[in-house]
């Protein structure tokens, strides 16, 4: 059983940046792939960012590449999500979840979320 909790949410102008965390409870943390997604109002889930068990690779969504950076401390039991230059539409509720790829259906631990509102 894993247990995620996400934090880092509010806020925030056009080209501003926040740093999302997923804290992760579990001893089994280190050897899971982790990933990122979104849902924002009226629309469907969506993928932002994956990295693997080991940090060593990583892939992203293409409307945030150059943007956003995922990474992972293993030591800590956390994953994180740089986000910067945000835009409007990066506005949605974020989610960390516990697999690999890009479809929602392929991960099967999920936290709670944290709300992301950039403003014009």
């Amino acid at each position: 059983q894993v247990q995620l909790v996400e934090s880092g949410g509010g806020l925030v102008q056009a080209g501003g940046s926040l740093r999302l965390s997923c804290a992760a409870s579990g001893r089994t943390f280190s050897a899971n792939a982790m990933g990122w997604f979104r849902q924002a109002p009226g629309k469907e889930r969506e993928f932002v960012a994956g990295i693997s068990w080991s940090g060593g690779s990583t892939y992203y969504v293409d409307s945030v590449k150059g943007r956003f950076t995922i990474s992972r401390d293993n030591a800590k039991n956390t994953v994180y999500l740089q986000m910067n230059s945000l835009e409007p539409e990066d506005t949605a509720v974020y989610y960390c979840a516990v697999g690999s790829g890009r479809y929602g259906g392929t991960y099967n631990y999920w936290g709670q979320g944290t709300q992301v509102t950039v403003s014009s």
